[in-house]
Formats: structure tokens, C-alpha cells, sequence
């Protein structure tokens, strides 16, 4: 990733282009480098939901978590009370969401262009929330980094990180758990939280580890 040279004053270019990150190039080529090694420069949050569909109009969100650089997790599940309650379902869990977003300059996802920001936007939208506009935050998309990158069987977050960093916090996704979870099962929702969070903690850790294969600059959610 390159500097964001446009909106930088003349003397932290010169900076960027003086010294190193610990791949002995310029930060000003390697921005990336010099945000994680700097990282109150720039909140990078790790994002991932879990939902009852895939289609937004017939499921609801039932977690959220989000990971920042140095591994703490944020976010929750969905209560029995709410989902229950179908005035209600996911707009508490979704308001939250949003609020905690606020926090972060940029997001990223595994295959969050196609499923979690488009899933999110839509039952934001659904119950009146204010879901961040175009070009209202940044984001980067790991799972086309590993699909145009890698030569890998399959792209599956899991898959990459077996294979790429030699370990998986990831658990099982098992139907059962995820009906249970549905109608307000706790110990389901408990479980959809945990993988949730493993999920989460995967994709930073493959971030920064193949983040210097990928391709250059962001896009908005």
C-alpha cells in the first residue's frame, strides 16, 4: 500500500520516504508496515458476522464481532428477547454494531463485499439505522488477496489459514446450533458467538501476514 501522499504534510513524506519498515523498504512504499507499526495512527478492525440466511431479507444478524490490531475483540449476540420479539428481531444488535464501527478508520473482511457489509447495510436500512454511506470508511476484502494471490484448493478462510500460517482458531459450523440459535437457544448463541470471534481472530492474523501480496489501496464499504 502507498502513502496517502495527497493528504500528508511535506515533512511526514519525507519521513515515510527516510526510513524502513522490516521488510527494508520506505514506509512511504510499505504504508501498511508503518500503520501496523504504528498503530494509533490508523484503527484497523477486523470484521465478521453471523447471520440465520444468507439473504438479508429473510434472516436476521445473530452476532458481530470485530477484532482490532492488537487482538482484543468487541461485539455480542443477539439476546432470546429480541429475536423473539419479531417488532424488534435485529435492531438492538445492529444499533450496537454501527455505534462500534464508528470506532475503526478502516475495516477488514473475508468475502465482506458479497456477504457481511451488503447483509448488514440492508437490515440497517430495514429498521431505519444509519449504516456508514459510501466512502464513509475504508475497507479491504482479504478473501481476493488470497484468491488471486494463492494457488489454494479451496478459498475458505480456514482453508488459507492452515495452509498459510500452519494453524486455525476457527471452530465448526453445525446446523443443529445454528436452527437452536434461531429461536434464542442460548448455549447456541453462545457457540455462534465463539466461532464468530474465532472467525475474527483468524483474519487478522492472515492479514498481517500476507498483507504485503495484495493489492495496493482500499476501497469503501
Amino acid at each position: 500500500m502507498i502513502a496517502p501522499v495527497h493528504r500528508l504534510k511535506k515533512r511526514q513524506i519525507e519521513w515515510l520516504a527516510n526510513n524502513k519498515c522490516k521488510h527494508r523498504h520506505p514506509y512511504l512504499n510499505h504504508y501498511e508496515c508503518y500503520l501496523r507499526d504504528n498503530p494509533e495512527q490508523e484503527r484497523i478492525g477486523f470484521f465478521d458476522i453471523e447471520t440465520t440466511h444468507l439473504k438479508s431479507n429473510f434472516g436476521v444478524v445473530l452476532s458481530y464481532a470485530i477484532c482490532d490490531s492488537n487482538g482484543d475483540v468487541i461485539g455480542e449476540y443477539i439476546t432470546r428477547k429480541d429475536i423473539l420479539n419479531f417488532a424488534v428481531r435485529d435492531r438492538n444488535i445492529l444499533k450496537r454494531l454501527i455505534e462500534d464501527l464508528q470506532g475503526f478508520d478502516k475495516l477488514v473482511t473475508y468475502y465482506g463485499t458479497r456477504f457481511d457489509l451488503p447483509f448488514v447495510r440492508t437490515r440497517a436500512l430495514i429498521h431505519g439505522l444509519p449504516f456508514p454511506k459510501y466512502a464513509g470508511k475504508r475497507h479491504k476484502d482479504l478473501y481476493y488477496t488470497i484468491r488471486n494471490r494463492f494457488s489454494l484448493h479451496s478459498n475458505r478462510l480456514e482453508v488459507a489459514c492452515q495452509t498459510l500460517l500452519g494453524r486455525t482458531h476457527k471452530t465448526h459450523m453445525i446446523p443443529m446450533v445454528w436452527q437452536k440459535a434461531s429461536v434464542g437457544d442460548k448455549e447456541a448463541l453462545r457457540y455462534v458467538w465463539e466461532h464468530n470471534v474465532a472467525d475474527v481472530v483468524d483474519l487478522r492474523d492472515l492479514y498481517y501476514a500476507t498483507m504485503e501480496y495484495g493489492f495496493p489501496g482500499d476501497r469503501s464499504i
